[in-house]
């Protein structure tokens, strides 16, 4: 397996926490620091657009309430996600990350029970918003049956599998998906793995790292990347 080389740092659900997370600003701050690529989450609404956001539900990070799938567009779109942004179609995040020259880990987020529909919906979307693109984007999930959609829907774009901690049969998991990288908890992740990863030429990625320290000791162990909130720590 050949591969896959990726920047040091990615800047975690857009602008971290320096910028309202899964909007444009968060994306358009990562890019104004240096960062080469960002992190975003993607779940669909109610009428079947996929849109940038973390949460099922609305509360945490919008001035609104309830479910996300259960929001109709004409709702989801008039709300405030921070300082005046809304909530961004998946398409015009792509759209700016191809135009800022970053690469995106649009990381499937289905809300429970529509797993198939947003990674049937993401991934074909993904395949064709990039096509063409010079910096090719990396799909991500932490729903097994989202990847294997992907997979199937979308085999040339990249796959990255997320878990907390990887599970003994990690690699088989990894092949089975035919995906490139490992993401994981930085707290979770144990020497043996990154042996193996490296072995196998499988970058780990960890999440969510804000401390120098900690990063510092994860690169020395052997981590390619990892994601942060802290964008001004580690701005080059």
């Amino acid at each position: 397996m050949r591969r896959f080389m990726l920047p040091r740092w990615i800047a975690h659900r857009g602008g971290g926490s320096l910028a309202p997370e899964n909007t444009l600003a968060g994306i358009r701050l990562a890019a104004s620091l240096g960062y080469q690529a960002v992190e975003f989450d993607v779940m669909l609404s109610a009428d079947g657009t996929p849109v940038l956001i973390h949460d099922e539900t609305l509360e945490r990070t919008t001035n609104g309430s309830g479910n996300v799938c259960a929001t109709p567009d004409a709702r989801l779109f008039s709300l405030d996600a921070g300082n005046g942004e809304r909530i961004p179609r998946f398409a015009d995040a792509a759209a700016l990350c191809i135009e800022l020259g970053l690469l995106a880990n649009v990381e499937i987020k289905p809300a429970n029970g529509h797993e198939i529909a947003t990674a049937e919906v993401v991934s074909r979307l993904t395949a064709d918003l990039w096509r063409g693109a010079a910096v090719q984007p990396l799909l991500s999930s932490f729903s097994l049956a989202a990847l294997e959609v992907a997979r199937d829907l979308a085999p040339g774009v990249r796959r990255g599998v997320l878990f907390e901690a990887p599970p003994a049969d990690w690699l088989d998991q990894l092949r089975r998906l035919q995906a490139v990288t490992l993401h994981c908890d930085a707290d979770l992740i144990s020497d043996e793995v990154i042996a193996e990863a490296t072995a196998n030429n499988v970058p780990v990625l960890c999440y969510t790292v804000n401390a120098p320290e900690q990063a510092k000791t994860l690169f020395a162990r052997g981590v390619s990347s990892l994601f942060t909130d802290r964008l001004d720590l580690f701005a080059d």
